[in-house]
């Protein structure tokens, strides 16, 4: 901003904004995403339009007696926060039952803890993720930080009851939040849902680490992402294969943070942080390249087990022994075939001590890494490895997507720019690992101890992203016509309005378990009564009529929708209904398919 002590009017600071903007656009040609130089011109052009917004603020329209003007309110939601419609939830909440339902089949317990923390308990456990944490700064005389997971939330909770809780399954579901830049398009916000299963306790080796995932595919099985692959890793041998290389012990954790952007990164920028961020010798760094590019399946692990410097290394050796009894737990379980043993998975928070895993789809990687691969691929060309070696550096950013008026104005208030979601992918959709001196860390802390073993309690566990599995979910269900309300049962009346009656019968299919509503009008009119029923989606219009009545009758007729031209609309049809047996209409509707496919969502 302009170093002139007079005070900079809004013309003067539109005009650097301008200067700013074409010199971020031309560091976007020259440097990759992520770059120093780029995030530090990101972060200036920010600064800048905050100014300006808030210099418009004070600059405002003034009332007849000369006062500020009252703005008007502006409607939306706060950055990286969403509201979600009827039809939306109801997908989320059938993702969320399907989630439940898995860890109750698996035997877990549900644990609720509060969305906000004393920041002390969320201090120092999530490395350089530890910037994210939403500060509450000091309510009520605590600093207080809304919580960043659901994993330091338990360890908090198993510590304060005395770590005893041993050999327990416990799950929980809930909103974590995260101060992040947000792609709401790809599922990454600043409140979202996450779903954790977390097995604590001394077990025999690995076998609850299967169990784990074991029950994360039967999750996304059962949830029809598509195809997926968990990735896994095992930090004791990522620990040793890095004292091999010959990185610091100091500088453990903070390597680990780059090597774990190899999924979303060519090997050139990981190097360049390493070396030219974090201090790395280069020479350290490139032999580190030769391990963390290595991904395969079991026969991965018995290949490291033969590599004389790894296997000299105590803590690698360790971890190289744990994989391989996983391996066969894995045959166990039937679920080889989807993990793959991934060298280059780090997961960047400081709790981890054992297994590590990430599951992903097609969607998790950025759009322009393929691209990005087949040039690499045609420039050495050798075949591309899994994790990208190329010494060139990561394409230059795609230029943002025209923005439309709204934009504009996002911009003009003074607003960042959410990330341009060309840039980034879904990321993984569920991650995890063990943890098993996080429980005592609190307890030892607690207890004034240094011993960090006190208290000591073995867990590993899960964290599913339901927000990043919804944004892949969402569009297959619209194309799919799934349904957006649970209203199986439409009650009418033909000609007088009989409302006693309706109301009677919508109260017994109630009682019967079959969702049933009815228009909350004395004498509705028929066609009123069908345009309700239609938007609710309601495959069962039940129509009485005070002749059929008297008979013991009533009329069903059966609803359906098409898409047409890409628009999902009623099938238009002459039939005029079935009648059915007043006493008999319950178990008629629960015979029927609709009924008996009811839970899988499906309208079409």
């Amino acid at each position: 901003m302009s170093s002139d002590s007079a005070p900079i009017s809004v013309e003067q600071l539109e005009q650097e904004i301008a200067q700013q903007k074409a010199l971020f656009n031309d560091l976007r040609s020259q440097h990759a995403a992520g770059s120093p130089e780029l995030e530090d011109a990101k972060k200036k052009l920010s600064e800048l339009q905050k100014a300006l917004g808030l210099l418009k603020k004070a600059d405002g329209p003034k009332d007849a007696a000369g006062g500020k003007k009252k703005e008007r309110l502006l409607l939306k939601t706060a950055k990286g926060t969403k509201d979600y419609g009827p039809g939306e939830m109801f997908c989320r909440e059938h993702i969320e039952r399907v989630v439940k339902e898995c860890f109750t089949t698996y035997g877990g317990s549900c644990l609720d803890t509060p969305v906000f923390e004393r920041k002390d308990v969320l201090t120092d456990k999530y490395g350089e993720d530890s910037k994210l944490i939403f500060d509450l700064m000091d309510q009520g005389g605590e600093q207080l930080a809304l919580r960043y997971d659901h994993t330091v939330p338990l360890a908090r909770y198993l510590a304060m009851i005395g770590g005893t809780n041993t050999q327990s399954k416990i799950w929980q579901v809930g909103k974590v939040y995260r101060r992040d830049n947000p792609v709401m398009s790809k599922g990454r916000m600043r409140e979202f849902m996450q779903a954790d299963f977390d097995v604590s306790g001394t077990w025999d080796p690995m076998i609850p680490d299967a169990e784990i995932l074991s029950l994360l595919c039967t999750i996304l099985t059962r949830l029809e992402v598509g195809e997926f692959a968990i990735k896994v890793n095992h930090r004791k041998i990522l620990d040793g294969i890095f004292e091999v290389c010959g990185v610091p012990k100091e500088k453990i954790r903070t390597i680990s943070s780059a090597v774990d952007k190899l999924d979303k990164s060519l090997w050139a920028d990981v190097r360049k942080e390493m070396t030219v961020e974090k201090g790395l010798d280069p020479v350290v760094a490139d032999k580190i390249g030769e391990y963390v590019q290595l991904k395969g399946g079991a026969e991965l692990i018995e290949k490291l087990g033969e590599d004389p410097a790894i296997v000299a290394n105590a803590s690698a050796k360790q971890g190289l022994e744990e994989m391989k009894i996983l391996v066969s737990l894995l045959q166990a379980y039937k679920i080889l075939g989807k993990v793959s043993f991934d060298m280059s998975l780090a997961r960047g928070l400081d709790y981890y001590t054992g297994i590590i895993y990430e599951a992903t789809v097609e969607a998790s990687a950025p759009p322009w890494l393929k691209a990005a691969q087949a040039a690499a691929t045609a420039q050495t060309g050798n075949p591309t490895p899994n994790t990208l070696t190329s010494t060139e550096p990561s394409p230059p950013a795609p230029l943002p997507l025209k923005k439309d008026k709204k934009s504009k104005k996002k911009v003009a208030d003074g607003e960042e720019d959410e990330v341009d979601d060309e840039q980034v992918g879904v990321g993984s959709i569920a991650a995890g690992g063990r943890y098993d001196g996080l429980v005592g860390s609190f307890s030892s802390a607690a207890a004034g101890d240094k011993d960090k073993n006190k208290g000591h309690l073995p867990c590993v566990g899960v964290s599913i992203g339901m927000d990043r599995i919804f944004a892949l979910l969402w569009p297959k269900w619209e194309e799919r016509g799934m349904r957006s309300k649970e209203t199986m049962v439409y009650v009418m009346s033909a000609g007088d309005g009989l409302l006693t009656e309706r109301v009677a019968l919508v109260s017994e299919l109630r009682e019967a378990g079959i969702k049933t509503d009815f228009l909350a009008k004395n004498k509705p009119k028929l066609p009123t009564q069908f345009a309700a029923g239609e938007k609710d989606e309601a495959p069962f219009a039940v129509i009485l009529g005070t002749d059929e009545l008297k008979a013991g009758l009533v009329t069903v007729k059966e609803q359906r929708w098409e898409f047409v031209n890409g628009k999902k609309g009623k099938v238009q049809s002459a039939d005029q209904g079935t009648k059915v047996k007043r006493a008999e209409l319950i178990q008629w509707l629960k015979d029927t398919k609709t009924y008996q496919e009811w839970n899988t969502g499906k309208l079409i």
